[in-house]
């Protein structure tokens, strides 16, 4: 069993995806005709093959988690070691917060608040990962 997707709320679908693609490098995917809402569906799979996507649905007045954290929710993904460099500084350069991580790991990681509803993702280094130690 694999994860689909992930559905998130957001009072800005357009900034959070625009935000998720340029500095995930990320791509928005197309949106089945029968949704009834303001949505943006984003493939995050590496492989292209669109079995991992993001979802952000429009939720009038949203307001994430107060407890989105490193020790409270948040979304991990991996992310190929020779970029994690660049991506931070798309992210700054985007308007997001890095946050460095509390627990330290044998493998490279750092933690974002993305900066249009407060989302907390951590990207960890796909080239050291090991067994999530």
């Amino acid at each position: 069993m694999s994860v689909a997707h992930l559905a998130i709320g957001a009072r800005d679908v357009q900034a959070t995806a625009r935000f998720l693609c340029q500095t995930m490098r990320w791509q928005s995917i197309a949106i089945p005709t029968n949704v009834p809402r303001e949505v943006e569906w984003i493939d995050i799979s590496p492989q292209k093959d669109r079995s991992q996507q993001i979802h952000i649905i429009h939720v009038e007045g949203f307001s994430a988690s107060p407890f989105e954290s490193e020790f409270g929710r948040h979304l991990a993904v991996f992310h190929d070691g020779d970029d994690m460099t660049a991506l931070r500084q798309r992210i700054t350069a985007q308007g997001g917060e890095l946050i460095e991580p509390l627990r330290s790991t044998p493998f490279e990681r750092f933690f974002f608040r993305e900066p249009n509803n407060g989302y907390v993702f951590e990207v960890i280094n796909r080239d050291q990962w090991k067994d999530g130690s």
